[in-house]
């Protein structure tokens, strides 16, 4: 599966749209994570935590992005994007298309 984040894909032409495509994953911090996240906050710098979190997270969006395209009958993924919100939810979203070499 392509997956890219512009509209083309350089040496292919797109010859079917199929549609919007997107992977959601909503994770929840454990309580440990949130103390030792709690007392990084206090002397500031980078929560780490948290970061392997957003990471883990959004590979498991693509992930299921990547298996929903499949479905749908699409060989490539044109103008991926990934969004999260405050709840700790990661979506990666994008076009599934069918593309074919030139």
């Amino acid at each position: 599966m392509i997956v890219v984040t512009t509209e083309n894909i350089p040496g292919y032409r797109v010859v079917e749209v199929k549609g919007t495509t997107f992977g959601l994953i909503v994770r929840a911090r454990g309580i440990g994570g949130d103390i030792m996240a709690g007392f990084r906050s206090l002397v500031g710098g980078e929560i780490k935590e948290y970061t392997v979190l957003l990471e883990d997270a959004r590979k498991q969006a693509l992930d299921r992005m990547i298996k929903n395209a499949t479905a749908m009958g699409a060989n490539a993924v044109v103008m991926c994007r990934y969004d999260s919100g405050n709840m700790g939810e990661v979506v990666a979203y994008g076009t599934a298309v069918v593309v074919e070499k030139v």
